[in-house]
């Protein structure tokens, strides 16, 4: 069952299960072999029984081996990942910890949380918070995310980001209000802006990310509308390790 609070992406790859459960039997297997001196079949066939009576094992090897891969993704792609494009940024532009958040204006738990990152910004002085567009719930959101794109390349990005979570999901109404309201002006999708959702997209793959919200701060990745207290949490957790 996917997580409620994500919205989701149209397939997490299902064959990391067998992946990891393939592993799984032959690290334990290759260990039979060597604790027990026994042969290959015997040392299999006591690791599939002790995983068939115990198969709350594999969830939580699969949550260790998915958060290490994506630790890993993070470290590779650090620099790409902190580089806003054009204006999509806000708080402290040397920030201790930068946060950063892909998400797409058609995705509930987005606007679920936005509260929760402005107040973030508020309270921390030291935090950078960089948005990546994700637009993959549908046409709107990609409509919206073209928009978004012109609104940071022309510096009034947050005043619409603001505005559009102010008034709800990206219908076209909502959409030509906030163009409206903020002065920005749209035209259709340049290579750049092409270029930058390709690359948020390669990130989000990278990283595991399953759908929207999926934030990256420190090392960790936290998917969907996690709240207030969890993201608190890791900002901390990473300015602890930077100063250690």
């Amino acid at each position: 069952m996917s997580d409620p609070k994500v919205s989701p992406l149209s397939g997490w790859k299902l064959s990391l299960i067998a992946g990891i459960a393939g592993v799984l039997i032959g690290a334990l297997g290759v260990s039979l072999w060597f604790n027990f001196r026994g042969g290959q079949a015997q040392s299999e066939t006591m690791v599939r029984n002790y995983i068939l009576e115990h198969g709350e094992i594999l969830p939580e090897a699969m949550d260790r081996y998915r958060a290490r891969q994506a630790r890993e993704a993070v470290l590779q792609n650090r620099q790409a990942l902190e580089r806003p494009y054009h204006a999509a940024w806000a708080g402290a532009e040397n920030g201790d910890v930068v946060m950063v958040q892909f998400f797409d204006y058609a995705c509930p738990y987005c606007h679920q949380v936005n509260g929760d990152v402005e107040r973030l910004l508020r309270e921390d002085p030291q935090l950078k918070v960089v948005w990546r567009e994700y637009p993959v719930i549908g046409p709107a959101s990609e409509t919206a995310a073209i928009a978004s794109m012109a609104a940071a390349e022309q510096g009034r990005w947050r005043q619409f980001h603001a505005r559009m979570f102010a008034l709800g999901r990206p219908t076209d109404a909502v959409l030509q209000q906030v163009l409206r309201e903020t002065g920005v002006t749209t035209s259709p999708p340049t290579d750049a802006m092409r270029a930058e959702v390709t690359r948020n997209t390669e990130m989000a793959r990278a990283i595991g990310a399953t759908g929207t919200p999926t934030f990256v701060i420190g090392d960790r990745v936290l998917q969907g509308a996690v709240g207030y207290d969890a993201l608190k949490a890791a900002i901390a957790e990473a300015r602890a390790n930077r100063r250690s």
